[in-house]
């Protein structure tokens, strides 16, 4: 059971493992991308491309879905990112277990955007976690983990397919030891427990007084999606890529400095910010000295 792009490579893993799939679960054909069109999910154009029967319910509480899951007598339901919540009737049917990866460290960071919200936050390390399910949200016992180091240059994008390799191999791991009964579930420590909502579009929108550190932080962990931005008088400014300076400043926050012709500098609530890479009016994202040729950005410019 799975949806986007991060489940399309536990589903190419259990392909090419010696596991059986009698069914992918995946959501309805949804609208997507700038025409909205109504286009099928990336795990169900895998599914179809390897040729597996397919279901996509639109409640997945149905007695009819219900009825379908129980018709194929599991072993194990794995789930990577439906994007649905799972009624416990489903999870009782798997004569094994119901198993889920997540794209966490749990017990930090349950919750929808678990990958966003570490980069937000300024972690040093996030990683994927394999676990029982429960009735809750992202609360079962956890099976295994897997680290991996975030580094400075890193963005929700690239943790996001780092993430989705390593939540594959550790899947198989986990089916492996769980089958043969090598795996101690643990329990999850609730006092360690944090929950991270969706990001909306809205949520882009940059705070100024924040710290240069913060707001670099934040734009790379909303790059691509929703994505940072300011204004430039009524002019909405994309900021893809920027740098945090050791360079105070008395001047407002989101205030543009004096800098070099090919450079845009902005005060913020403690430190300097850099922006590298960003997209005005004309829709495509440029370095900042390639939009500084179209579009000038004089030192005392606010932007909000």
């Amino acid at each position: 059971m799975g949806t986007p792009e991060f489940a399309v490579p536990s589903l190419q893993a259990l392909h090419e493992s010696r596991h059986d799939i009698v069914l992918v679960v995946t959501q309805p054909d949804r609208p997507r991308g700038r025409g909205r069109k109504i286009m099928p999910s990336p795990v169900k154009e895998s599914a179809v491309r390897y040729g597996y029967e397919l279901s996509q319910p639109e409640s997945v509480n149905s007695d009819a879905f219900r009825d379908i899951i129980e018709g194929f007598n599991p072993d194990l339901l794995v789930v990577v990112a439906f994007g649905r919540i799972i009624p416990g009737h489903l999870l009782k049917l798997p004569h094994v277990k119901a198993i889920n990866v997540h794209a966490s460290l749990l017990p930090k960071y349950r919750g929808p955007a678990p990958i966003q919200w570490a980069i937000i936050n300024g972690e040093k390390e996030t990683g994927v976690t394999t676990m029982l399910m429960d009735e809750g949200l992202d609360t079962g016992d956890i099976l295994l983990q897997q680290a991996i180091p975030i580094s400075p240059e890193d963005t929700s994008a690239t943790i996001h397919d780092k993430l989705a390799r390593e939540g594959a191999c550790l899947l198989l791991e986990t089916m492996e030891n769980l089958i043969t009964g090598k795996l101690i579930p643990t329990a999850q420590d609730p006092n360690k427990a944090t929950y991270v909502p969706m990001l909306q579009k809205k949520d882009g929108h940059i705070n100024w007084e924040r710290s240069a550190i913060d707001i670099a932080n934040f734009i790379r962990g909303i790059n691509p999606w929703p994505g940072a931005f300011t204004f430039c008088g009524d002019t909405r400014l994309k900021i893809y890529k920027s740098k945090c300076l050791d360079k105070e400043s008395h001047a407002a926050p989101g205030t543009v400095l004096m800098s070099f012709p090919d450079e845009i500098l902005v005060a913020t609530g403690k430190g300097t910010l850099l922006i590298e890479e960003l997209q005005g009016a004309s829709g495509k994202c440029l370095l900042t000295k390639e939009y500084l040729c179209g579009c000038s950005m004089e030192a005392g410019t606010v932007l909000t």
